[in-house]
């Protein structure tokens, strides 16, 4: 990994070009194997509104979101386990939060043409002193990022393939979000689209 290249947004750590091309399509057939066990799904907000982005987890527990509500859960919503983190994600985790604890899940976000995430705070963890850590991959993502309180300033940074964001922090609890992907501007996935994985300590 190279994290010499870093700029701060928000107070969120980016690190540039943090991961070669070799790194990057190590990850992609680990995400697939995941993706295998553990099939992409479109989940549904606590409003009962479609989410445009299909997820799936890695780790103790993965990341839900339905009518009842945002949470973890120790199954897929297939009633299956979800697979272990793989070894090339937890050594991005050991290297950028050496001293935090090991994560408990990897919320794996697949972004096809259209897709966005609207302004949130990851707070459904137990711990914010443990950060998010964040790796992008494929296309382009305008990132955006705020305050501990909706509404106000933001700034946004396009996320490139292969850039790590951290939240840390007082940015653990900032309000973030993608507005848009910029289709075409990778070539990592031979379809297009973006992958983005939030690795976290949930208990």
């Amino acid at each position: 990994m190279n994290l010499e290249q870093k700029v701060n947004l928000g107070g969120a750590d980016i690190y540039l070009e943090a991961l070669g091309v070799e790194s990057q399509l190590e990850l992609v057939g680990d995400i697939r194997e995941i993706a295998r066990a553990a099939p992409l799904y479109s989940p549904e907000t606590r409003f009962g509104k479609k989410m445009s982005v299909r997820l799936t987890s890695a780790g103790n527990c993965g990341w839900m979101s339905d009518r009842r509500g945002y949470r973890y859960e120790p199954k897929h919503p297939r009633g299956t386990d979800w697979p272990p983190i793989p070894q090339s994600l937890l050594d991005i985790w050991n290297a950028i939060a050496p001293d935090a604890r090991q994560p408990d899940c990897a919320l794996i976000n697949f972004y096809g043409e259209g897709a966005r995430m609207g302004l949130h705070q990851d707070n459904d963890e137990a711990d914010y002193s443990q950060p998010v850590v964040s790796v992008s991959l494929g296309d382009d993502g305008l990132f955006r990022i705020g305050g501990t309180e909706r509404g106000g300033k933001t700034v946004s940074h396009w996320l490139r393939s292969g850039e790590v964001l951290v939240l840390g922090g007082e940015a653990r609890l900032a309000y973030h979000g993608v507005d848009r992907v910029k289709h075409g501007t990778s070539t990592l996935l031979p379809d297009g689209g973006r992958i983005n994985i939030t690795m976290r300590v949930v208990t």
